[in-house]
């Protein structure tokens, strides 16, 4: 924390990843640095917080939910891995704020875009992947996985490309519809500076980073959620109990109601502490020669904040390797907020959706548990809760489970 926040202008940068800098190109929110990232990083942000005003997110999840509950409903008590259904929705939720309009679950376009979000998710954690940040300049003219995720890649920024066109056709200015349209008028406004940086492969790039950054992420944090919540009944049970006083079976979860749901809130950041997502956080780089405490760091150093260790400290969180309730709880049974709470990193580089995960985190989880029962394929004894390691990303183990009607 004293890196990112403290000296947070001098790690601002994105670390060196070969990898993912073939992919982007220096350009987009997530991994760009210096000029680009700083004229994309406030658009981003201001963009997200205009969508969001009226509520306008929060519906497209709450609409996005209720579809959810219908295939939940359409399992008819078979048991079923979850992983598919939650990653349409978080992925659906993204293209209404994307694109404007969500896609039918069995859309062939839409598939194909999901199989491509996860086949490089999983192929970024093949060995040749992990050479290609090695040996980038040899790897570039040799077959492998690598060489999948870039063509993979390009047929992501084609899909992207092909919703930007239909936005230009449609485009009105003064009512934009979602962030492309945003980001089309931000574009005409700077047509005439040179160094603008929101030009046509900014905005499929930005886009992109969006999927990439929150679809899989929020799917797998929902995933890891249902898991601990068969695993702990008690848990489970108290969360049912807290919806049911609050929300009642009827009403649609709105993010109002967590400021009266505190061991709901207390049981999502616990989530979030345990699974640590992105243990090593995105890598960072300095961008000129600095001292940190008593070491010298050249400027272009990669850096990787290690977010699980403040996750995990056991001084903020007594037995850390443990899921509890009460590391978010105080003696009144409010939400006790810590300063060690950072999965979504912290500082300048902070993740630009944390607002908007925490609503789908919320919004989702309730109602599902408003409206189903949740039934572990074994024993909770039988679950493990611990998570697999990947490129950046942990992920929870697979497992099966059957949802009952409330």
């Amino acid at each position: 924390m004293e890196a990112l926040v403290a000296q947070g202008d001098d790690f601002n940068d994105r670390g060196a990843s070969p990898l993912l800098m073939k992919t982007n190109t220096g350009t987009g929110i997530g991994l760009s640095s210096g000029e680009i990232w700083k004229q994309l990083r406030p658009f981003g942000e201001t963009t997200l917080d205009m969508l969001g005003m009226g509520q306008s997110i929060e519906k497209k999840i709450q609409e996005e939910a209720g579809f959810l509950v219908n295939r939940l409903k359409s399992t008819n008590g078979r048991t079923f891995d979850p992983t598919d259904f939650l990653r349409q929705t978080t992925t659906n939720i993204l293209c209404s704020i994307a694109f404007g309009n969500r896609f039918n679950y069995e859309d062939k376009d839409f598939l194909r875009f999901l199989h491509l979000l996860d086949e490089n998710g999983e192929l970024q954690s093949t060995t040749m992947a992990k050479l290609y940040n090695i040996f980038p300049t040899i790897l570039d003219y040799l077959p492998g996985s690598h060489q999948k995720i870039f063509k993979n890649t390009e047929e992501l920024k084609q899909f992207i490309s092909r919703q930007v066109d239909m936005h230009q056709e449609t485009l009105q200015p003064k009512q934009p519809r979602d962030f492309i349209d945003a980001f089309l008028i931000k574009m005409e406004q700077e047509k005439q500076n040179c160094h603008s940086a929101f030009d046509l492969p900014g905005l499929v790039r930005s886009t992109l980073d969006l999927f990439v950054g929150g679809s899989q992420s929020t799917s797998l944090t929902l995933k890891y959620g249902l898991l601990v919540l068969m695993k702990y009944p008690k848990v489970h049970e108290k969360i049912l109990q807290e919806i049911d006083s609050v929300i009642g079976p009827s009403q649609t979860p709105c993010m109002s109601d967590l400021d009266k749901m505190p061991y709901t809130d207390a049981v999502i950041h616990e989530i979030h502490r345990c699974i640590a997502l992105v243990p090593l956080n995105v890598p960072h780089a300095v961008n000129k020669d600095i001292f940190f405490r008593q070491y010298f760091i050249p400027k272009g150093t990669t850096v990787f904040p290690a977010v699980k260790s403040s996750l995990y400290d056991s001084r903020e969180f007594p037995n850390p390797q443990q899921f509890d309730v009460g590391h978010f709880l105080d003696k009144k049974g409010a939400l006790r907020k810590s300063e060690f709470f950072i999965p979504f990193s912290t500082g300048k580089r902070e993740c630009l959706g944390k607002k908007l995960i925490d609503i789908i985190i919320f919004v989702t989880l309730t109602t599902i548990l408003q409206h189903f029962t949740l039934k572990p394929l074994g024993g909770p004894d039988d679950l493990d809760t611990t998570p697999t390691s990947g490129f950046l990303t942990v992920a929870p183990k697979s497992y099966q489970l059957s949802v009952a009607p409330r």
